[in-house]
Order: structure tokens, then sequence, then C-alpha cells
């Protein structure tokens, strides 16, 4: 073991932590302890993990031996990414283990929203038996039936192939178009962002939040949807409008949502909570043992590779 020494701040299994801690001197921040804890700590170590705080620039400030922060996920906007290079600081994120979970994840709140499982489940809990002859009741198949992808990184080409071996036509949006042989192996369509919101049957969310993302789903984008259409959220919070969305919602703009990403989390609305044609989950998509074990050892390699070797992977702010 070397004297490098590297801060975990949030829970990990400790199983993927075991080649970090053949390298490095680790310390978990105690769970105890908050953000004043790691603000007052941070100067000791060359390596961060982050979990639960935000690396802002008070943070980094801090931060006056750290050479590299790994993000515990695919996202990184809780980090001040370019602030961290001016202090010379990698930044690295997590994109390989959280592909299959939150695919995973997207497509449970696919079947599950459009299958109404949230109305069914509490409808009879309440001990009232839900008469599925009527139309009110009925769900929503998925076979034949167009989802849009608003995002077509890894997540959303791993949620593309799920779609199809449901019978569903797929079409996308991107920053940039797929090249022609990509989308014919994909068998997905790109389309402009008008053509992906009036025509998806479901659309689902995997696009980072930026500038231009931030509230790009808004009342506007909702009434354009169909009346029949539903949403489903895995990325971040902040790319819908959430109170947009409860109107939405609750005026029958839209049919249904399945988040697991709020723009106030972790405050959820009372109003979303009250809604049945919504399921709720709690940022879980990467929430499995084996997920969260691969995350601890990806992460454990930025910081091994880095810090060890000189070598960064995964770097966002290159």
């Amino acid at each position: 073991m070397s004297n490098i020494k590297v801060l975990v701040t949030g829970r990990m299994p400790e199983a993927g932590l075991t080649e970090l801690r053949k390298n490095f001197a680790v310390t978990r921040k105690p769970e105890k302890e908050g953000r004043a804890w790691v603000l007052a700590h941070l100067s000791e170590y060359e390596g961060l993990i982050l979990m639960g705080t935000q690396a802002d620039r008070e943070l980094i400030d801090a931060g006056t031996n750290l050479k590299i922060i790994s993000a515990s996920g695919v996202g990184y906007d809780k980090i001040d990414i370019d602030y961290a290079k001016q202090k010379g600081i990698v930044v690295a994120n997590c994109p390989k283990s959280v592909l299959i979970p939150t695919a995973e994840m997207t497509f449970a709140l696919i079947l599950a929203t459009m299958r109404r499982l949230h109305f069914y489940d509490k409808t009879i809990r309440t001990d009232k038996w839900v008469d599925v002859s009527k139309p009110e009741n009925m769900g929503t198949g998925l076979q034949g039936k167009t989802l849009g992808i608003y995002g077509m990184g890894r997540i959303g080409s791993e949620v593309a192939k799920y779609a199809q071996v449901f019978g569903m036509k797929v079409i996308y949006h991107n920053r940039h178009q797929l090249s022609s042989q990509e989308e014919a192996k994909k068998n997905v369509h790109y389309v402009d962002f008008a053509t992906l919101v009036k025509t998806a049957d479901v659309i689902t969310l995997h696009a980072p939040a930026t500038p231009s993302t931030t509230g790009v789903f808004d009342a506007q984008v909702f009434k354009q949807m169909k009346k029949t259409a539903y949403i489903i959220n895995v990325a971040r919070g902040k790319l819908i409008k959430q109170n947009d969305l409860i109107a939405a919602l609750q005026n029958g703009d839209i049919a249904g949502a399945g988040l697991d990403v709020y723009e106030t989390e972790p405050e959820v609305p009372q109003a979303l909570c009250e809604l049945d044609n919504v399921i709720l989950s709690p940022h879980a998509g990467s929430g499995t043992l084996s997920a969260r074990t691969n995350i601890a050892a990806e992460a454990s390699q930025n910081l091994i590779s880095y810090l060890r070797d000189h070598k960064p992977l995964n770097q966002v702010n290159k």
C-alpha cells in the first residue's frame, strides 16, 4: 500500500473497494458526518470518490492536494468539472457499471406505468377489485407502439434493444445523429425533437443535465405529446419542469409517467404522490447490490489508473 490517501464520501459495498484498499490508504466518511466534515478533512486526500455531496468550487478549493474526483455513476452534474480542470484535477465517471441496471429500471418503469401496476396494486390493497373490462381501468400494451428515446447513448441504446424484443418501433433524438450504419445496426430512426414529442407513445430520457437540456420537457412539450403517451425519466430530474409535468398529468395532457429522478430530489411533491398514473422510484436505477459493487470497483479503477499508473480513465473534463 502506498502513502496516497483516498476518501470515499458515501456508502459503497466493501467488495467493490478491495483493489482500492490494496493500493491506497482508504477512508470512508463517517455516516453521521456531513459536508462540513468533508470540507474540514479533504486537504488530506489525493483521490475522492464522490457520493451524496456537491463538488462545487468550495469543495474543490478545500481539496488542496486533490488530484482526481471520481463520480459514483455516469452523471457528473454535481461536479464543477471546468473549475476542477482549472485546478488541475481530473474528473472521471463510471459509465460501464450503470449501463445494464439503469436500462433495466427504465424498462421496469415502462411496463409498470403503461400497464398501470400502481393503480391496480393500490386498489386491490384497499379490498377493491378492479374491473378491467372497463376502458378507464385498462392499461396500454407495448407491442406495435413507438418508443421515443431522448439521448441515444449507451443506456438509450440498451433500452432500444429491450423495446424491440417487445415489438416496439424505436425512434430517437440526440445531439448528434448516429451514422447510417449505426442506425441500421440498432434498427432505430433519427427524428427531430418536435417529431419525437408528437410521434412517440412513450418517451424515455437518457440525456445529461446541461444548460441546453435543463427544463426541455415543459408544459408546451407535454401539450404536443399524444394524450395517450407516457414519459419515463431515469436520467436527471432537471430535464423535466416538475410542476408542468404535474399539471399535464392532472389535466390529462399525457397518460402517465414513470420517475426515478426528480427536479427537487430528494423531496417529492405530494401532488405527484397522489396521482394514480405515476410510478415513483427513489433514484434507484443502479440500486442493486451487484450494480453498486461494480460502481465501486469502476470508481476505484479510475483512481488506481490515474494515481498509480498516471493514466486517466473515463475522464470527462479533458
